[in-house]
């Protein structure tokens, strides 16, 4: 899976589900950690898009024991289908001898940090992505907002990394920072994150339903190019007027 543009993945715990998902996603983030026979649904699975395996920690927002954890999302890691493997910073930083067994099965990093209580300053966010960026080749960073200025925060932050030419994926979670889902894109994310509509399970707090969260991405991607061309338009036109 490249990593070039934005990707958008349908947040899932069934594996026959992927043809709904297919319409509005271009990955799968399979959450192997409140999944049935997580390692058989891989063996079985022959869909069409990619998937990104996460196997969350009670810690850090998810349902797995840590016992077998890692050698789970290790076996997931070597099955074709699976392209990415989220891992939690702090289990990067604790168990760098993981990361080394999933490149050798060719996956790459999504590296996570999540904050389910606040929205650090901005140089410790700023710290946060690099930190992320120096173990894998995504930097995903999910906060909690208080208020608005969090969520600017955040978003300036995911600029920063982007123009530093780090691959990151920034959320602010609940519902003071829903919309940072939709307009991350035009700050660089690289990856969002969003469940079928019919899916009853909570994976994060504040998420968008998948189809509705693609319909949003769209519009303002379309905007902004449309303004982007709007002012090249311009800036030709006085250009040729000072110039006549």
């Amino acid at each position: 899976m490249k990593l070039d543009g934005f990707a958008l993945a349908a947040t899932t715990n069934d594996l026959t589900r992927e043809p709904e998902a297919r319409e509005a996603a271009d990955v799968l983030e399979f959450r192997m950690d409140s999944a049935q026979d997580p390692i058989g649904q891989l063996r079985e699975y022959d869909g069409a898009l990619p998937i990104i395996a996460t196997n969350r920690t009670k810690w850090f927002g998810g349902e797995a024991n840590d016992t077998g954890r890692l050698d789970r999302l290790a076996a997931a890691s070597r099955f074709d289908a699976v392209e990415l493997v989220d891992i939690e910073l702090e289990t990067a930083r604790a168990m760098g001898w993981i990361l080394n067994e999933f490149r050798q099965n060719n996956v790459k990093l999504i590296i996570s940090h999540h904050d389910f209580k606040e929205t650090p300053d901005q140089d410790v966010l700023d710290a946060i992505f690099e930190q992320c960026a120096q173990y894998g080749d995504v930097a995903k960073v999910a906060t909690y907002p208080q208020n608005n200025d969090d969520v600017l925060r955040l978003l300036k932050a995911i600029g920063t990394a982007t123009n530093d030419g780090m691959n990151v994926a920034g959320i602010s979670m609940g519902g003071i920072g829903s919309h940072s889902r939709a307009v991350a894109p035009l700050y660089g994310s690289k990856l969002g994150y969003a469940p079928l509509a019919s899916d009853t399970n909570e994976y994060a707090p504040g998420q968008i339903p998948l189809k509705k969260l693609s319909v949003l991405v769209e519009i303002l991607q379309t905007a902004s190019e449309d303004v982007d061309e709007l002012e090249s338009l311009t800036e030709k036109l006085v250009d040729r007027e000072t110039f006549a």
